[in-house]
């Protein structure tokens, strides 16, 4: 079997495909880096908060002084285009995903699963020989051309993205996306809308797209794959992912989505179609390298155990937190509440209020109240800064959230200094309140 899939994967065919999809990726991700420069999100994230939310024991990795985040992304934008007319390819590719990475792990407050699979992609890209035809690489020689591609090249996307739909659907059989949650709280607040605000008022619209996300992503992969069924695939996923990008306005996540379904359709079909090219390139067999195989192996099983991660802490990972990140669990839940940070001097015994609007801007302070591994980042910010003025405090939280609309309740343990505890990410915070 193993043999079978070697000999499948590293079979040469054509590759139109790849090279259409870094075209148009290239595209996106330029879209993506300067869009987020113009419509403020750089300046909103970067520039203007004190203090940034990291990946946790990435604390150095700070945000560069006065405008210089506003360059760095439009750095990215040009490397985008670079990619796109395969100009420097490997470089560029290299820069643009070792810059969104960095981006990525600098700040929590905007968390989106897209930006996660764009490190994965960029990744993938820049060991691919994607500028190997209709790039400036080969117009200028400075690579050898080619219009072929080990059959791995497509195959990757298309098991990646089988990962990312499949645990989407799985995740979201939950009780609570069932009953149409959170979607009806979202759908209120979009109900003025231009066009389909009156459709996502509507009582029945959560339910319509909750079980419809559910299908959709359990089975768009197996509707793709099949030549029968390809055409009506392409036709919801266009639909479902338009649907997407008006609503919830994500970037350039949905229009990323809708390309990959270039990687189901037989090469020739993409070549003849937008590279005006008719004539064939016929398969050259050949094996997989065993080393690659190897790779391949381990990537997608580290990619099939990380989304099941939650299944090792306590309670709800809507609720905690514990495994939710990285693991394709798009829009299961809101959270909003309230939430009081105190200081405790412990030489006097003297407990003061934190004002939280004095350290964090509005949208920090609501992504706060969801995240337990913020809300500690912020006690150890707040030991720290009265540290410099030579006072040795605790840290106390007390929050009372909603998750999904439900009744509020204790989110976390208001007698544990947090300034004290450890981050223990591979086991469940007791500090974390949930029902047992």
């Amino acid at each position: 079997m193993l043999n079978k899939a070697r000999a499948f994967l590293g079979t040469d065919v054509d590759n139109s495909p790849l090279i259409l999809f870094r075209i148009v990726f290239g595209i996106l991700l330029a879209c993506e880096c300067i869009g987020a420069v113009f419509t403020g999100w750089v300046h909103e994230t970067f520039i203007t908060p004190k203090i940034t939310f990291t990946v946790i024991g990435l604390e150095w990795l700070q945000p560069l002084d006065g405008n210089g985040m506003i360059y760095y992304f439009l750095i990215m934008g040009l490397l985008g285009i670079m990619i796109s007319l395969g100009l420097f390819y490997r470089a560029s590719t290299f820069a643009f995903t070792a810059m969104w990475a960095v981006v990525y792990v600098m700040q929590k407050s905007h968390y989106n699963n897209h930006y996660y699979l764009l490190v994965l992609l960029g990744t993938a890209m820049f060991l691919m020989p994607a500028h190997k035809a209709k790039s400036l690489d080969v117009h200028w020689r400075f690579t050898v051309p080619s219009e072929t591609c080990q059959r791995v090249c497509h195959w990757f996307f298309i098991i990646q993205i089988l990962i990312v739909y499949c645990f989407a659907s799985i995740h979201k059989m939950n009780v609570d996306w069932i009953a149409g949650k959170p979607l009806d709280l979202w759908f209120t607040a979009k109900s003025d809308f231009w066009l389909i605000g009156p459709l996502l008022g509507t009582d029945w619209m959560p339910y319509v797209i909750a079980w419809g996300g559910i299908l959709y992503d359990g089975s768009i992969t197996l509707l793709l794959l099949f030549r029968r069924t390809r055409k009506a695939g392409f036709i919801l996923s266009v639909v479902f992912n338009l649907f997407n990008s008006a609503v919830f306005l994500i970037g350039i996540f949905p229009y990323l989505m809708i390309l990959l379904t270039v990687f189901f359709y037989p090469p020739e079909t993409i070549r003849n179609i937008f590279f005006k090219k008719k004539t064939s390139v016929r398969p050259i067999q050949r094996k997989l390298s065993s080393s690659w195989t190897f790779i391949l192996i381990l990537y997608f099983s580290i990619h099939l155990i990380l989304p099941l991660r939650h299944h090792l802490f306590r309670g709800q990972v809507s609720w905690t937190d514990e495994g939710h990140r990285l693991a394709w669990r798009m829009m299961l839940r809101t959270k909003y509440g309230s939430l009081k940070f105190s200081i405790e001097d412990k030489e006097t015994g003297l407990r003061e209020r934190v004002v939280l609007k004095d350290h964090l801007i509005p949208n920090q302070i609501s992504s706060l109240k969801g995240h337990p591994d913020m809300i500690w980042q912020f006690a150890q910010y707040l030991k720290k800064i009265n540290a410099k003025e030579g006072k040795d405090v605790g840290v106390y939280a007390e929050a009372k959230i909603s998750l999904n609309g439900h009744p509020r309740r204790s989110f976390i343990d208001p007698k544990v200094d947090l300034a004290s505890v450890p981050w223990e990410p591979f086991k469940h915070a007791e500090w974390i309140l949930i029902d047992e």
